[in-house]
């Protein structure tokens, strides 16, 4: 392994909490072609077991860090092409840590445009600089009087220049630069104004008008509301030092730098031009600086949060191979109705009237009934968007009418069902079905298997975002594809029904194979092991090898296909089976059978104790979910709208998102509460993902219900709770139009159409002030 390998194993290793031997084993592999998933799962023994959360950190890491190394080196060849570079230059170069600092070093190198500096040297000034530095007991005025020429036609303009030299070095001096940045992440203030005029326009920004906090100590969620603010053109925004002694300090770091150490004439002048230089220079380039890192802090933060909630709201518990009616509610245009079989397969649509103006209730309630009796329904999905609860309570009237065993009736989240019904995918799924019929079918699907369901939708368009519009798009996206695929693959996927954007995110296919798979499996029939997937165009040894272990085959010719156990390691599976001295059905499922196994005694020179441990667990509970039981929310009966709502009332209901600051859960009322970090629990909680996650269902009690601003206030807290403490600032205002664009501390349901929830709390942030 070479110097820079070395060099970048040992950086990786220190930030995740590994050895470099660990990492330098993973790039091996992630270089080599393998996936995450893969070197995550069954790779343990060669990468000393580092889980996918490292191995991601450990990709993004990567990157970074070798195109800093091809900068770095770069940047020498560059420096030494201009017969500059210095074995103390050099050892600079080596010892940069960051592409800032390499940058700052390179400053002086860089080549640029014409300057004023330039341009005083060329004048012959750079002398009197010299002069002024090296003697500072001399005049500077009389000394710029001796350079009073053609080029410069006064004194007055020579310590112009000569000013303009010292301001350049100051600007490329790498030490220097590095100082201030520091002094300005401890010391400095955003702060935000109002621009005039713009009151009226900018009023949902109006927490903003008049702000300042620290600069290091501010949230994402309220750097993204300030950022968006002032892109809006309703806010000015500066990053400065404390107004009263900050610049002094600044000024007083660069005087360190020249070394002013008296009251000398040449001490003043250059006191004078430090001063100037902080003013005009580096006071911008620091706030550039700041800026950009406040930005990519923000973006990190809201990307995160939005990952966060994807992975929990992917592997929420699915309901269930269960014929399934999923209604997909609405008024003037109907209730659409799609009836899916235990597979997801479509059965029949219809679309329902019993709200105005037709009013066609006992029409509405003989058709759910027909269609639960004709085909079995045991599971009514109903979406949560407008008459979700009309709709609810249509349903449970209908229940009460029929015999025997009734269907159980859940309120499904139907973000992002509008999106798929107008996509490419649906309209190939789908072409003969309108496309409103086409949500309510989705709606079922997500009731059923969420995650087989929401694959299918951009991850942008499910709505658990934090100013998702705001970020950088390109690394959005790429955050959200990785929680996908681990998702995907934790759960692991039947490959005789699972569908092609489903198979896309198994490791090692990708839509292309994943395509073939499924026109394989339509021309050919189901597969009847995983090694008849070879078979398939495209799929090679590699595709293969990745992929294989995330595949299920229920009821195929080899047990092992149903579990998580790789064909690699098949021949281990088979001598503990052997060992038991069962059939191998008779063993898998049966944890009383592996009783008395040691792993130990099945470790060879290909799989270590980590691959045996997990062969073992698998034949425990083959193809085990690692999702959590099936449970939904009951909303109050009677409590359907805003108005419904009391202080004091106890409700439950589902976390639909998680935010920085508290939680939103659905009480069925159409708007979100808000669950404000202060009153999720009877302790101090810094993070609300270390309480709730999207999905869960809890028991809140309302604190505070503003209908004209659509606010609810809830809390968990158990010794009674009350209003969040005073002294935040909303962090969510300005959210694009979409599910959660309402606003206020809960938000208006609707189909998202794409916007997820934006800014999440659209006014929200803290709006029931932070503690």
């Amino acid at each position: 392994m070479d110097q820079i390998a070395e060099r970048i194993a040992r950086t990786i290793a220190t930030e995740i909490a590994a050895s470099p031997k660990q990492v330098s084993a993973a790039v091996e592999l992630l270089d080599g072609g393998a996936t995450v998933p893969f070197v995550a799962r069954y790779r343990k023994e060669v990468t000393g077991g580092l889980d996918d959360t490292q191995l991601r950190t450990l990709g993004d890491r990567l990157v970074y860090l070798r195109e800093m190394e091809a900068r770095r080196a770069s940047i020498l060849e560059s420096i030494k092409g201009q017969g500059k570079l210095t074995d103390a230059l050099a050892r600079s170069i080596a010892q940069a840590e960051t592409k800032a600092t390499l940058e700052d070093i390179y400053l002086p190198y860089k080549p640029k445009r014409r300057t004023k500096a330039m341009i005083a040297r060329e004048n012959g000034l750079e002398p009197l600089l010299r002069a002024i530095t090296e003697d500072r007991s001399a005049d500077p005025q009389r000394l710029a009087e001796g350079y009073v020429g053609e080029a410069v036609e006064s004194a007055k303009k020579a310590l112009e220049g000569a000013r303009d030299i010292l301001a350049e070095e100051l600007s490329e001096n790498a030490d220097l630069l590095g100082r201030l940045r520091s002094f300005m992440k401890e010391e400095a203030v955003i702060s935000a104004t109002v621009q005039p005029g713009k009151e009226q326009a900018g009023a949902k920004f109006s927490d903003y008008f008049d702000h300042s906090e620290k600069w290091a100590d501010i949230p994402a969620h309220r750097a993204l509301a300030i950022l968006r603010a002032s892109k809006e053109e309703i806010l000015t925004v500066n990053i400065a030092p404390e107004p009263e002694t900050g610049p002094t300090r600044a000024v007083g770091i660069i005087s360190q730098v020249i070394g002013i150490p008296g009251e000398a004439p040449g001490d003043q002048w250059l006191r004078d031009a430090a001063g100037w230089t902080w003013r005009v220079k580096l006071s911008l380039t620091m706030y550039v600086d700041l800026m950009t890192d406040l930005r990519r802090r923000a973006h990190d933060e809201a990307i995160r949060v939005f990952s966060r909630n994807l992975k929990d709201l992917l592997l929420a518990a699915p309901a269930g191979a269960k014929a399934t009616l999923g209604l997909d509610p609405g008024i003037r245009t109907g209730v659409k109705a799609a009836v899916v079989d235990a597979t997801g397969k479509l059965l029949e649509t219809a679309t329902l009237y019993p709200f105005q103006p037709k009013n066609d209730l006992r029409g509405a309630q003989a058709e759910i009934a027909r269609l639960v009796k004709r085909h079995g329904v045991a599971l009514i999905a109903i979406g949560n968007g407008t008459a979700s609860r009309e709709t609810e309570r249509l349903v449970g009237d209908t229940l009460k009418l029929l015999e025997g065993p009734k269907p159980t009736k859940v309120v499904v989240s139907e973000a992002g069902a509008s999106v798929y019904s107008a996509s490419e995918l649906a309209a190939k799924e789908f072409p003969d079905l309108d496309v409103s019929l086409r949500g309510a079918v989705s709606i079922a699907r997500r009731l059923q298997d969420p995650l087989a369901e929401l694959v299918k939708i951009t991850p942008e368009s499910i709505g658990v975002g934090q100013y998702q519009h705001d970020v950088d798009q390109r690394q959005l996206a790429k955050a959200l594809e990785a929680v996908v695929e681990d998702a995907v693959n934790a759960v692991g996927v039947d490959l005789n029904t699972a569908s092609a954007p489903l198979l896309a995110h198994v490791a090692g296919l990708g839509p292309s194979l994943a395509q073939n798979i499924v026109a394989h499996r339509d021309a050919n029939g189901a597969f009847a092991s995983r090694k008849a997937l070879k078979k398939v165009t495209g799929v090679g040894p590699k595709a293969f090898e990745q992929s294989a272990g995330f595949l299920r085959i229920r009821e195929g010719d080899e047990p092992l296909d149903a579990s998580s156990v790789h064909p690699e390691a098949y021949d281990v599976a088979r001598r503990i089976v052997k060992a038991c001295g069962r059939d191998i059905r008779q063993i898998m499922g049966h944890p009383e059978a592996l009783r008395g196994v040691r792993a130990e005694q099945f470790v060879d020179a290909s799989f270590g104790l980590p691959t045996v441990q997990d062969i073992l667990s698998e034949l425990e509970k083959p193809g085990r979910d690692p999702r959590p039981s099936f449970k939904t929310a009951s909303f109050t009966e009677g409590v359907e709208q805003i108005t419904d709502l009391k202080p004091g009332m106890s409700l439950e209901g589902t976390v639909t998102n998680v935010a920085a600051f508290g939680a939103f859960v659905d009480i069925g009322v159409h708007q979100d509460g808000l669950v404000h970090v202060s009153q999720l629990a009877d302790r101090f909680v810094k993070d609300p993902h270390e309480v709730v996650k999207a999905g869960d269902v809890v028991r809140v009690r309302v604190t505070e219900v503003d209908v004209p601003r659509k606010r609810i206030g809830l809390s968990m807290r158990k010794d009674g709770g009350g209003k969040p403490e005073r002294g935040g600032k909303p962090g969510g205002q300005g959210a694009p139009k979409g599910r959660r664009g309402g606003g206020a501390s809960s938000a208006p349901r609707g189909k998202s159409s794409g916007g997820g929830q934006g800014a999440l709390g659209a006014a929200l942030a803290d709006a029931m002030k932070k503690r």
